[in-house]
């Protein structure tokens, strides 16, 4: 009798080990008991949040918004009191309308120095013919004086009045350079000028952009995480005041490397949240990560030192999520997911240039991943 009770003790243990191991065996999906699906609760939800924070500083005068509000894009968040920038603005204008008037007194003194320029000519032209008048009577004036019909006070005013207007006709080429050197200065001076009213525009517009930041708006739709502008605080460019989270979102899983063999992108994943009481959605493959989360890691792991321990890496997939699930809505990122893949699944879109990571750690290369 109590060799009975040892026998059968000891096929109670048996039966026992190798259920232990068969569990063992099973939990790690090792033979006899693998499977073309892999699965990770090593993923989340992810959407591309937002910081918004103020260009400038100032006091905040209104603060639009409440915590967890949907906003559309464009709609006001926070305005900053602008008092100071709306006058910076008319200063700047002012100061715009000044350097155009400089410009357009340029335009006139341009105008006037052409003006001068003809009166000048005019003026050579004159003394020219003057010139031609004294010439011709002091040639006739130096033949009588030798034959002694004119007498030597005639021949001294003839020459006289040939030098003099010898004399005004070189002063009025003179004046006519010097009107057409000021007509060249000023032009010379019109480009300073111009250039002067290119800077006041900028400032104006620069001022005009400062006012507008002053209203800090949404830059596109989604909803917001909690507001901590206060109105009365006084915030410094790069404050953070809220955060924006988009409504695009999609799931990031970590596979280990020993899992990758036979996916694709464009295979169906099935995934479980745990905040829906674990209900199930649908997605697909979307792209795989360039390099192991380690490669991205701060501190990178130095295994050419000291003893090695093998440890399965992790790979991040992204994974899109199908349309018109009604517990999208509900999804939001961060929220924890359990992720299934059928490796044996065929891709539903699959680029001609794609190819399967190989358990050798090959990357995954796609026409989406070039772009």
């Amino acid at each position: 009798m109590t060799k009975f009770f040892r026998s059968t003790a000891s096929l109670i243990a048996v039966i026992i080990g190798i259920a232990g191991v068969a569990l063992v065996l099973y939990a790690w999906r090792l033979p006899p008991f693998t499977s073309s699906v892999a699965t990770t609760d090593n993923a989340y939800v992810r959407g591309q949040i937002t910081v918004i924070a103020p260009q400038l500083a100032g006091y905040v005068a209104e603060v639009a918004v409440q915590d967890f509000q949907r906003v559309k894009a464009g709609q006001l968040l926070v305005k900053i009191d602008d008092r100071i920038f709306a006058q910076k603005l008319e200063q700047a204008k002012a100061t715009l309308a000044s350097q155009r008037a400089a410009l357009s007194n340029s335009e006139q003194k341009e105008r006037s120095d052409r003006a001068r320029i003809e009166s000048s000519q005019a003026q050579v032209d004159s003394s020219r013919a003057a010139l031609n008048a004294a010439e011709a009577n002091w040639n006739r004036i130096s033949p009588l004086l030798e034959r002694g019909v004119a007498t030597q006070s005639q021949a001294d005013q003839a020459r006289a009045g040939f030098d003099q207007s010898t004399a005004a006709l070189h002063q009025a080429e003179a004046a006519l350079t010097v009107s057409r050197q000021d007509l060249a200065s000023t032009l010379v001076n019109r480009q300073s000028l111009e250039a002067v009213v290119q800077g006041a525009e900028a400032a104006v517009r620069l001022a005009e952009i400062d006012l507008q930041n002053t209203r800090i708006v949404a830059p596109e739709d989604g909803r917001l995480g909690e507001v901590g502008a206060r109105v009365g605080q006084y915030v410094s460019a790069g404050t953070q005041l809220l955060a924006l989270v988009p409504e695009r979102i999609w799931v990031v899983a970590n596979f280990k490397e020993t899992q990758l063999p036979g996916m694709r992108v464009g295979q169906p994943v099935t995934f479980t949240v745990d905040a829906l009481e674990h209900a199930q959605l649908a997605g697909r493959i979307e792209r795989f990560s360039p390099a192991a989360g380690s490669e991205f890691s701060v501190i990178r792991t130095d295994n050419a030192t000291g003893n090695f321990t093998k440890v399965a890496q992790r790979v991040p997939v992204r994974i899109a999520i199908d349309p018109g699930q009604a517990l999208t809505d509900r999804l939001v990122p961060g929220m924890s997911v359990v992720v299934s893949v059928d490796t044996q699944a065929r891709p539903a879109d699959v680029p001609a240039t794609g190819t399967t990571p190989q358990a050798q750690g090959s990357t995954v290369t796609s026409e989406q991943d070039r772009r």
